[in-house]
């Protein structure tokens, strides 16, 4: 039901954005066009993309964010200007497994483009790695900050009296799709790089073009931040005790 609900919601964006173009920031969906929940389904499925049961507790507003921000680093950058995005947005739409690890996708698409010149090739290879590059920093941020309040809600739990069972598992289910969606944009990121470098050696080869340079210098700058991001995140904000710590 929940599904047919997602599917029904996001068909009725559809025919309300038609005609509207994807005219929000790196030519996605405007923001003001959808809901605010509209990522809500992020972090609720396994490995194999099937549901799993998610936690009954509203979403914090850093739990909002971080599916926002997680969702054009999981969605493959060739899916962003197709008509049916808003379905991909709420999740009715989804990449499968096998395109989602195939590294030769990206260039698969990016061949397939009715292209005149290998410069609007090379130019779009350049715009998705620097859009990502863009997205890392405020993503990783937020991150963080989740993952750390998440530790304070997980040691809290001892100390909160008349705890249910139910409850419980609640926490401990949020606390595990928190973590699920993470994990994936970590994936996401090995996978989205590793296909960046390999369309670029097949690009040289057979649009050969001085844009190679800046298109390899991109690639290499995502790799950095890909790499300073996991091994420092440093957050913009200041962590408080937990009730754990106040004990």
């Amino acid at each position: 039901m929940r599904t047919l609900r997602q599917l029904l919601s996001a068909l009725a964006a559809v025919s309300l954005l038609a005609g509207c173009g994807l005219d929000g920031d790196f030519g996605e969906v405007n923001p003001a066009r959808v809901s605010g929940n509209i990522h809500d389904w992020v972090g609720r499925d396994n490995v194999a993309r099937k549901p799993i049961s998610p936690s009954d507790f509203a979403l914090t507003d850093e739990e909002h964010a971080l599916r926002d921000l997680a969702f054009p680093l999981i969605q493959p950058p060739y899916d962003r200007q197709n008509w049916d995005q808003v379905l991909r947005e709420n999740g009715a739409i989804r990449t499968a497994p096998m395109e989602a690890n195939d590294r030769s996708a990206y260039i698969n698409h990016l061949m397939a483009n009715d292209a005149r010149s290998q410069s609007t090739r090379y130019a779009r290879l350049v715009d998705d790695v620097r859009n990502d590059i863009a997205r890392l920093p405020q993503f990783y941020e937020v991150a963080t900050k989740v993952l750390d309040l998440d530790e304070k809600r997980r040691k809290s739990m001892a100390y909160v009296s008349g705890l249910g069972a139910l409850e419980k598992t609640n926490v401990l289910n949020r606390i595990r799709e928190n973590a699920r969606v993470i994990a994936r944009v970590d994936a996401s990121m090995t996978h989205r790089a590793a296909s960046y470098r390999f369309a670029l050696e097949h690009l040289v080869i057979a649009v050969p073009s001085p844009q190679a340079i800046e298109a390899e210098r991109a690639v290499n700058a995502l790799h950095a931040e890909i790499s300073r991001y996991r091994g420092q995140p440093t957050p913009a904000w200041q962590r408080e005790p937990s009730l754990a710590f106040q004990r």
